[in-house]
């Protein structure tokens, strides 16, 4: 866009004008050349336009029509476990599936300044939550014997130190020949009137764009040219889940005999209150309904097998067909505005810490993208064998609790 030079200036002024964002240059003249080059950077590579009005960005999305649908149970997987797996280990060999990490996120909520990925959840050693998701990995490749391609999005708060992390530990045992590290983009955060906050003088205020951004930034680091013509579908998954399997051969092998455009791990919710993002159909096409959306009427709801109609949380582990994600890329995805607070430079140049929110920060999610795909099969998964998500680091979804199941499973912590 600027002939591969960066871009100047009177480029990042004509920008930001554009965008009533003039205020970013404020303390432009006092900054060092270096930090000049990495402000003008930030200005080019920030996609102003997602950017709303304080009344605008706090409009309730309206969702369409939400109805069930219905999961692939576990007694069905286990009658056809042998026909999916063989399917499923084919694609594998064929090269044909390639595991996606999104780990673009920090362990802020652990007490932790690290990615969450380093947090050590070990109790008489060493165990990280990189290392668990990684071994989970090598458990699929020794049982169908080859290698799968490992794709890891970091994001710019992050990257290097998860490389260097990676580095230190020998990858964990995995063949670093097939590991691939690909940077998130990043989405601006702004005050309640839609400016853009300034981390320092010469920084920024920028957080991860939500993991529905993860195909668009493999596009923007040419890891989809890469893949073109080898590998069909992706599988996708947070960084949260210690006892998740990826690349699972059963599942890949159900997905594609199912002939859908993807493929999600759900687990039977613990009680129907519970707050778990469920699948459905909305307005007919896949979706995923969040528990806050969940009215009585649905909680209650009944199916023709006499159980729960919304029965059934996501997991954060999908398989996406390549070629379907394609057909949607260009499609403009919706960017939900969170609120959060953000320590600022003022115009005085004075460092600000709010006590309560004060920003919005603009994400986009897997969810988006489902509901932009025409099938999607829900396949359930025992809940106490594939779902220790670590969110908190005390009570539920907590690192207690992951250490718990983990100790079931029998992992040694």
């Amino acid at each position: 866009m600027y002939g591969g030079k960066g871009m100047t200036f009177l480029q990042a002024k004509q920008k930001l004008e554009q965008w009533n964002q003039m205020h970013l240059l404020q303390f432009y003249d006092e900054l060092a050349e270096d930090e000049k080059i990495s402000l003008l950077k930030q200005i080019e590579d920030i996609d102003f336009s997602v950017i709303k009005g304080d009344e605008e960005s706090l409009m309730v999305h309206k969702r369409g029509e939400i109805t069930p649908l219905e999961a692939m149970q576990m007694n069905d997987i286990k009658e056809r476990k042998t026909y999916f797996f063989e399917i499923g280990k084919n694609a594998l060999i064929d090269g044909k599936v390639a595991a996606v990490l999104l780990a673009g996120g920090m362990g802020t909520r652990l007490g932790s300044e690290d990615p969450k990925g380093m947090y050590n959840i070990g109790i008489t050693r060493d165990v990280f939550i990189f290392q668990r998701l990684v071994e989970n990995l090598l458990d699929v490749v020794r049982k169908v014997g080859c290698m799968i391609p490992l794709y890891i999005m970091t994001s710019d708060k992050n990257h290097q130190v998860t490389v260097d992390f990676f580095e230190e530990k020998n990858y964990f045992g995995y063949d670093r020949s097939f590991v691939r590290f690909f940077k998130q983009e990043m989405a601006a955060a702004t005050d309640r009137t839609g400016k853009v906050l300034l981390e320092q003088k010469h920084i920024i205020s920028t957080s991860p764009n939500g993991n529905g951004g993860f195909f668009k930034s493999m596009a923007k680091e040419g890891i989809l040219d890469e893949i073109a013509g080898k590998v069909e579908w992706l599988n996708v998954f947070s960084v949260d889940n210690v006892l998740q399997r990826i690349c699972d051969p059963c599942f890949v092998g159900a997905v594609i005999d199912a002939k859908v455009s993807v493929g999600s791990k759900v687990v039977k919710k613990t009680c129907k209150e519970e707050r778990v993002g469920v699948m459905c159909l909305e307005d007919g096409k896949p979706s995923i309904v969040e528990y806050y959306e969940l009215t009585q009427n649905m909680l209650d709801e009944i199916n023709d097998k006499g159980e729960l109609a919304y029965n059934y949380g996501v997991t954060l582990n999908y398989l996406f067909s390549v070629d379907k994600l394609k057909s949607i890329y260009q499609n403009s995805l919706e960017h939900h505005v969170v609120k959060k607070k953000v320590n600022y430079i003022d115009s005085m140049g004075e460092m600000v810490y709010p006590e309560d929110e004060n920003a919005y920060k603009y994400e986009q999610l897997v969810l988006d993208m489902i509901y932009q795909l025409d099938s999607c099969l829900a396949y359930e998964v025992e809940r106490t064998y594939e779902f220790a998500p670590i969110k908190n680091k005390d009570g539920v979804d907590s690192v207690d609790t992951a250490r718990e199941l983990l100790i079931q499973n029998g992992y040694s912590l």
